[in-house]
């Protein structure tokens, strides 16, 4: 493969886009109305990147859709954080060890990376975060329970950490 590949497929809360390099999952497009709207984001993203059929990066969207309909489900896929400051690479793993059903909070991810002062920035990194769901920064909350900030919105966030708790077996 050369260059970027994607994928569009439609699930229970909207159509999503899967952007990929050779070396794993570069970016995901969550929950647009159309497919069109989501080849737009990519273009948007990465005018170069071609059109693929789905079963071009195994089953992750069969995986993703059941994810949506609340069942626990294993999303360590290989990412490619190209683009990515270091800082923002380690806080993506770190948020990656974040079990299904679980939270933790922005302080915790500092101080998993040594740096326990450094929950504000968690947070900007997360805010950066191109793989929804993959790097579950939903599962990052404030150290005092609130919920904080989500890039695809706190009604999603929300949504997201109650489909886990609902779907923990």
């Amino acid at each position: 493969m050369y260059g970027l590949e994607f994928t569009v497929f439609d699930t229970c809360l909207g159509w999503i886009g899967i952007v990929y390099s050779s070396q794993g999952l570069r970016k995901i497009i969550l929950f647009q109305e159309s497919k069109d709207d989501v080849v737009r984001q990519v273009e948007q993203y990465d005018s170069s990147a071609q059109i693929c059929d789905t079963d071009s990066f195994g089953d992750l969207s069969q995986r993703l859709k059941r994810y949506f309909r609340g069942e626990e489900v294993h999303l360590l896929d290989k990412v490619d954080f190209a683009g990515a400051s270091l800082f923002q690479q380690q806080v993506w793993r770190v948020v990656r060890t974040i079990y299904y059903g679980k939270t933790r909070s922005y302080a915790w991810v500092a101080t998993q990376l040594g740096l326990p002062g450094a929950a504000r920035a968690v947070g900007q990194a997360l805010g950066r975060n191109p793989l929804l769901i993959i790097v579950p920064c939903h599962r990052v909350i404030s150290s005092d329970g609130g919920l904080g900030g989500f890039s695809a919105g706190l009604e999603m966030k929300k949504h997201l950490l109650c489909l886990e708790e609902s779907g923990t077996t």
